[in-house]
């Protein structure tokens, strides 16, 4: 993958007629974990440690932060968090490819100073099978 623009990474979520770009997102970042099983006991061999193969809870979350800016993409993720609901949505990830699946907005932060635009930040974590599909 070569060198992108950093706003060529979108985050989108489904508002019921579509998927709706998240609009006004600064920086946006998408973290993959996977939890391993340890299953190391005392014939491991030369007491290393050992690693159930496919075991283990895989999760995604995506945090971001910006300033709002399209009236359509806040008030979904205003309703999204409010209701605690599971949105379908996708990160494009230019020159690599697309990840989607249900997620949910677990953190919402609005800050403002005086003399500054109102900002906010944002955490979805997965709440399901989460797909990949190559660009």
């Amino acid at each position: 993958m070569s060198a992108q623009k950093g706003s060529d990474l979108l985050l989108k979520m489904d508002s019921g007629a579509g998927m709706v770009t998240v609009a006004g997102l600064r920086s946006r970042t998408l973290a993959f974990n996977a939890q391993s099983v340890d299953v190391t006991h005392a014939d491991s061999a030369g007491r290393w440690r050992e690693l159930l193969e496919g075991a283990g809870v895989r999760r995604a979350s995506i945090s971001g932060s910006g300033v709002f800016k399209d009236a359509q993409s806040d008030a979904l993720v205003r309703q999204a968090f409010f209701a605690g609901a599971l949105v379908a949505s996708e990160v494009v990830i230019p020159d690599f490819g697309a990840v989607s699946g249900p997620f949910q907005i677990t953190a919402l932060e609005i800050a403002a100073d005086h003399d500054r635009e109102v900002t906010f930040d944002l955490t979805l974590e997965s709440a399901g099978a989460l797909t990949f599909a190559a660009l």
